[in-house]
């Protein structure tokens, strides 16, 4: 029987685990990789094209709640989109397995598995791996990027248009959900390194113990458990780009180790003495006042100077309104299409609402109540009240205000539909029942 051409992972701490699966599924696949330890997949995702992951969920002992192999997941799901990943776990715990199927797992198995099973299960994940990577590839090709209308952030994407095509640094400065993570990616897309890595790193999220060691790598030895010599993630982005994400939230004494990395453009990992050279383009990003945390001695000038060769600002949602309906219909087809959902859209009077509202969190809060609303909608019309934005405390409240009448409307629909239940339409409008009272009364709505 000729094998398929695919290459398969398998990721247990049980030698007997790995050496039955191997010996199962290499009659039936070219290549298979084995590994005792979690910690090795980030080298060897960054060394081979991994078709499938077959991942285990607990790794140590007395820890079987499956959280580990959650984490793993997404670390597979952020190095590797194409990659699909198969959880295996024991009976008892298939709600973990399930879990991780809502959050980008292909299958489970179920240890022991029935070695049929096991190999109809990969053989489907192989299919889907490369339906993946077309998609990845096409989606790379054709991205599309909301830009706008308003002048603020028509300057900041004509800034990044300019800078991507140097090798020159930049920061990019905004309030959180403004788009940071999209606008470093648009520059290297656009960038002559756009083939390479583009490697998101999320230095606010990185505790002291674990700075090195990721961002550096490690030898084999280097402490406890490092089995084996891995890359950090300056060396997973080699000929492509790295994005540090915020940047302002690393602690002082470990700044020093960044700009030396940045000064000499060389990386040495954990437990070797030996430099290796770099060919890395440089983006970071931070919601924080950077320039204040340089005068207050919490930020180093020297890295701020290594960082911002061109420093690009982004706008809140706040200060471009033009721009709030149509992004949010961007984002909307955009959400219905990961759906597969057609002919999406919001009910009429939805725009002044969105407008009004304040988007404390920006785009990110408007991606998360759009995506919640279609999944809550009754149909492919998106109200107000599916969006949960009818908190109408962050709202001026006078005879003048464009929003009286809609307010109005929606309140007496949810009266109606509720048959004038108080508790139930104040959970619909996303109100208390005191402010709810407090329209009713001024509405003159007692008798609806």
């Amino acid at each position: 029987m000729r094998k398929k051409l695919a290459q398969i992972l398998v990721v247990d701490d049980q030698e007997e685990i790995l050496f039955s699966a191997k010996m199962i599924l290499k009659k039936h696949f070219e290549t298979i990789f084995t590994a005792n330890s979690p910690k090795k997949i980030i080298s060897i995702l960054n060394e081979n094209e991994i078709n499938v992951v077959l991942l285990d969920m607990n790794y140590r002992i007395g820890f079987e709640d499956g959280r580990e192999g959650i984490h793993w997941l997404k670390e597979i799901k952020t190095l590797s989109p194409q990659t699909v990943v198969i959880l295996m776990t024991a009976f008892g715990k298939i709600d973990t397995a399930v879990e991780g199927i809502k959050i980008g797992a292909f299958d489970y198995v179920l240890k022991p598995w029935h070695n049929e099973k096991l190999l109809e299960t990969i053989d489907k994940a192989v299919s889907e791996s490369r339906k993946n990577t077309k998609k990845t590839a096409a989606e790379k090709e054709d991205k599309k990027y909301f830009v706008g209308t308003s002048a603020k952030i028509k300057q900041a994407y004509s800034m990044a248009e300019k800078v991507a095509r140097t090798e020159a640094n930049v920061l990019i400065l905004g309030e959180n959900g403004t788009g940071k993570y999209v606008f470093a990616e648009f520059i290297h897309l656009n960038s002559e390194r756009k083939k390479q890595p583009f490697v998101h790193v999320d230095l606010g999220s990185l505790s002291d113990s674990l700075f090195e060691s990721e961002l550096f790598g490690y030898a084999k030895g280097a402490f406890t458990d490092a089995k084996t010599d891995t890359p950090g993630r300056f060396e997973m982005a080699a000929e492509g780009t790295i994005f540090l994400d915020e940047i302002g939230n690393i602690p002082l004494h470990l700044q020093a180790k960044l700009l030396h990395v940045l000064q000499t453009r060389t990386v040495t990992r954990l437990g070797e003495s030996k430099p290796r050279p770099l060919n890395v383009r440089i983006i970071a990003a931070t919601n924080s006042d950077i320039k204040a945390e340089v005068k207050n001695k919490n930020f180093r000038e020297d890295l701020l100077y290594r960082i911002n060769t061109m420093e690009i600002s982004l706008p809140s949602l706040r200060e471009r309104k033009d721009d709030i309906v149509p992004m949010a219909d961007f984002i909307l087809d955009q959400i219905a299409a990961k759906y597969n959902h057609q002919n999406w859209h919001f009910e009429a009077n939805v725009g002044p609402y969105l407008e009004k509202y304040p988007w404390k969190g920006n785009i990110r809060e408007m991606e998360n109540k759009i995506e919640r609303a279609l999944i809550l909608a009754d149909n492919n019309t998106i109200t107000v009240t599916d969006l949960d934005i009818l908190d109408f405390e962050d709202f001026q409240e006078n005879d003048d205000n464009p929003l009286s009448e809609l307010e109005k409307n929606a309140i007496e629909k949810a009266l109606f539909k509720h048959n004038g239940n108080i508790s139930k339409a104040a959970e619909e409008l996303g109100l208390s029942r005191a402010a709810l009272y407090r329209r009713i009364e001024k509405y003159d709505l007692k008798n609806t």
